[in-house]
Formats: C-alpha cells, sequence, structure tokens
C-alpha cells in the first residue's frame, strides 16, 4: 500500500494542522458559500442576454442586461465581503495557497463585472462588442475562480464544519 505523500511532507502537514472551519457562518453554514451562487448565475445570465441581444437586436435586452450586470456586481462584492472575512479571519484557509488562488480570480472576475455593469450604464451603444466581449471574459473567470473555489471545499474541506466523531 502506497503512502500519500503529503502525509510524509512537513509543510503539508504544518497546512492540515490549522483549522478550516468557517466563522462567517450563519447556523453552521459559511455565508459566503450561500451568497456565491447569485452573481455567478447572474454572470451566466447577463452573458445569454448579450447573445440574445445579438442575435435579436430587441432593446429590452440591453434594460435586462443593465440590470443582470448590476446585481451580478452588486451580490459579488456581498460574496466578496463574507469570502475575504474568511480568508483573512480563518488561518486553516490563509496558509493555502488554493485560497490565494482563489481571491485573485475572484476579485479579478468582480473587476470585470464591474466594468461590464460600467458599460452598460454609461455606453449602451457599446455592448456589441464590448459588454459581449467582458461577459464572455466574466463567465472565463467565473468557471476559474469557481474550480478553485470548488476545490477548496472538496479537496481540502474550507468551510466544512465537521466533527472529530464524522
Amino acid at each position: 500500500m502506497e503512502t500519500d505523500p503529503d502525509t510524509q511532507n512537513p509543510v503539508m502537514q504544518e497546512v492540515a494542522r490549522h483549522s478550516v472551519s468557517s466563522v462567517v457562518a450563519v447556523a453552521g453554514h459559511p455565508v459566503h458559500a450561500m451568497l456565491v451562487h447569485f452573481p455567478i448565475a447572474l454572470i451566466f445570465a447577463t452573458l445569454g442576454i448579450d447573445i440574445f441581444y445579438w442575435f435579436t437586436g430587441d432593446e429590452f435586452f440591453l434594460r435586462a442586461g443593465v440590470w443582470a450586470a448590476g446585481f451580478a456586481f452588486t451580490l459579488g462584492v456581498v460574496a466578496s465581503i463574507a469570502g475575504t472575512a474568511e480568508l483573512l479571519l480563518v488561518e486553516g484557509i490563509r496558509v493555502r495557497v488554493g485560497s490565494w488562488t482563489h481571491a485573485v480570480a475572484a476579485m479579478t472576475l468582480l473587476a470585470i463585472a464591474g466594468t461590464n455593469w460600467g458599460v452598460r450604464l454609461y455606453f449602451p451603444q457599446e455592448v456589441l462588442p464590448h459588454g459581449l466581449a467582458l461577459s464572455i471574459l466574466s463567465a472565463i473567470f467565473a468557471g476559474l475562480a469557481g474550480w478553485h473555489g470548488g476545490k477548496l471545499v472538496f479537496e481540502h474541506g474550507v468551510g466544512l464544519m465537521v466533527s472529530p466523531d464524522e
């Protein structure tokens, strides 16, 4: 039977020593994990709206895009506050490189989403092609940030509150 190389590595042993339980939680449920689904869904909704606008030219999709992009950005800010609090308050999360990768990808996504909303608010005539390009870029970064966030939960147990008996 092979041994896991990470159990032999002193750096990984030190990382594993720290708790990764959520401290920003409601009834044991991490707030960041509860909030992050909304901006992600709205990022992809904005992309879909842009595609519909591209095909139909219907002004309705311009208005819908402003709202979707605005709520994606606003709810992303709220989710990022909870995520940043977890990152800064929980040492076991802070010492993992993947946490910082997730944070950088998520902050980049937030910057792109804010720019996307700004384009729609102040330059609606630029939704095609600039808004569409920003929506595609947002979707890519949502996937990247989501991938790294999922790895933190499923591979490192970040945010899980599991008793030693389980």
